[in-house]
């Protein structure tokens, strides 16, 4: 990560947003940080984190910011895969990726950016629930 200065107040957003095994709101961060740190600060680097591809964003039905922790890889060949039940992200390293994503340009004309590719479904804990 590239921060122009680091601060106790972002570790501990940054740990806090790691430890976090599904997806979370900010509101959540606050929470868990026992309100030590201020809820600004706390989006100022949820945005950060968006745009650096750290951390992956969607709105829920309710029309609320929910995040995820997404783990930095340096493989080309990556994606992930995202449970519709649990929210629990998996990084997934596999070259299979790469003939799809080479279907897709070939035939459609669209290149992918690979650091970003989601598929969702359901994991397989949930699938035998």
């Amino acid at each position: 990560m590239n921060y122009s200065y680091k601060t106790k107040q972002k570790d501990l957003i940054l740990n806090e947003i790691k430890n976090q095994k599904s997806e979370f709101k900010a509101q959540d961060i606050y929470k868990y940080l026992n309100k030590e740190v201020g809820l600004t600060t706390i989006y100022r680097l949820i945005d950060k984190l968006v745009k650096e591809g750290l951390l992956n964003k969607t709105i829920g039905d309710d029309n609320i910011a929910y995040y995820q922790y997404l783990e930095k890889c340096e493989h080309e060949n990556h994606f992930y895969l995202k449970c519709e039940k649990c929210g629990n992200i998996i990084h997934v390293d596999c070259d299979c990726i790469t003939e799809l994503m080479s279907h897709i340009a070939r035939e459609h004309k669209f290149k992918i950016n690979s650091e970003h590719i989601i598929i969702n479904g359901i994991c397989e804990k949930c699938g035998r629930e």
